[in-house]
């Protein structure tokens, strides 16, 4: 069984293009509980009485994402098949912000992973992101006791925001499976970070010319070995 969840040290880090890659190299599917950022994309969505908004999908049809969700790009990138969001949310903001404009209530107790063997989940921007005013990422993934893989920037400022990000999860016993770096080569930020935050490498995706499901599925194997998230 894989299971693992894909955080990051902030936005735009890269880890919805690394979780396509680790989904298409493992064989697994996809979950990402909360999407925000779908003002003009934002499909018909059902309601189940207390605020929830969920996206519709045909009993036994596999679940087609709406056009602009990582969901979407994943499913383009790896072929492998994903799970519905539990919440899909207009605005491009924190999801407890969006919600609150949403007029929506996240209930913790629908953020519930799938149960499914080989699986990758997403969360949102970095680790302490708040899901609602009282949960943050960081303590959504203590519950679950899913191994976490941090994606971290191998630029500038990225030794303190992956240590900054190691630490949240240490405080709350998230168990870290391991970093996977997303840009240029730096050998330098790559070792400090791992030796002063006493975590593995699994390897770098570096920036690809063109991305497509052939480039990326090409670069996870040159530069991750499946293995190490068997």
């Amino acid at each position: 069984m894989a299971r693992f969840v894909i955080t990051g040290t902030g936005t735009d880090i890269g880890k919805t293009v690394f979780a396509a890659g680790l989904c298409g190299l493992i064989g697994a599917r996809y979950w990402k509980p909360v999407q925000t950022g779908l003002a003009q994309n934002l499909p018909n969505l059902a309601a189940d009485g207390r605020g929830h908004q969920v996206a519709p999908s045909a009993a036994g049809q596999p679940y087609l994402p709406p056009n602009g969700t990582d969901s979407a790009e994943v499913a383009r990138l790896s072929g492998q098949a994903v799970f519905p969001e539990s919440y899909l949310l207009r605005e491009p903001l924190s999801p407890h912000r969006a919600a609150e404009l949403d007029g929506v209530t996240i209930d913790p107790a629908d953020l519930v992973p799938p149960d499914w063997q080989d699986l990758v989940i997403e969360g949102a921007g970095g680790v302490l992101v708040p899901i609602t005013r009282d949960l943050l990422y960081a303590d959504l993934f203590a519950t679950w006791q899913i191994p976490v893989v941090l994606v971290c920037s191998t630029g500038l400022g990225t030794i303190s925001h992956s240590l900054t990000a190691v630490e949240s999860l240490r405080a709350r016993n998230v168990a870290l499976h391991g970093l996977a770096f997303v840009g240029d080569d730096n050998a330098d930020n790559i070792a400090t970070i791992a030796e002063l935050a006493k975590v593995r490498v699994l390897g770098r995706l570096p920036q690809l010319p063109q991305l497509d499901r052939h480039s990326l599925a090409a670069a996870m194997h040159e530069q991750f070995d499946p293995e190490d998230f068997r």
